[in-house]
């Protein structure tokens, strides 16, 4: 899986050039504004082999029910998010839809995590589809706006 470079640098690609004395490539005044060097602002998300693996396994286990987990990791900039760990939700389940999420069990997750030395904040949530591929359902969208408040 490749990500988006964030703010320009260095990496694999080309992206970024910014030191190489090309012109138009973050070196002095461009010549033409259509060819004028613009800067990454592209997000970057780094996951981690386990929580990826873990999202997989839950996304799984539940097929033919929906299921649904929170992201756990940490904001490394404004356009890089590292996730290092998930955790399965229970929750209401059915073929077509999932109930939100029990705010007292993530409560003691969190409260947990910490007992081990995990500092880790949410940073986003997951949730199956198994059968109809990957979309955002009218739920989804306001899932997403609840836990953005």
């Amino acid at each position: 899986v490749m990500f988006p470079f964030g703010r320009g640098g260095g990496g694999f690609g080309m992206p970024g050039m910014g030191g190489m004395g090309m012109p138009g490539m973050g070196m002095g005044a461009p010549s033409n504004p259509e060819t004028a060097y613009v800067p990454d602002t592209s997000e970057r998300i780094i996951i981690s082999p386990l929580a990826l693996l873990k999202m997989l396994k839950h996304c799984r286990s539940g097929v033919p029910f929906e299921v649904m987990g929170v992201i756990m990791g940490e904001y490394i900039d404004e356009y890089t998010i590292d996730v290092s760990d998930v955790f399965a939700m229970p929750q209401l389940q059915t073929t077509v839809s999932v109930e939100a999420v029990d705010p007292a069990y993530q409560a003691k997750m969190f409260e947990m995590l910490k007992v081990v030395g995990k500092e880790l904040v949410m940073v986003g949530w997951y949730h199956s589809h198994p059968g109809y591929g990957c979309w955002l359902s009218a739920v989804d969208v306001q899932t997403q706006k609840s836990f953005e408040q």
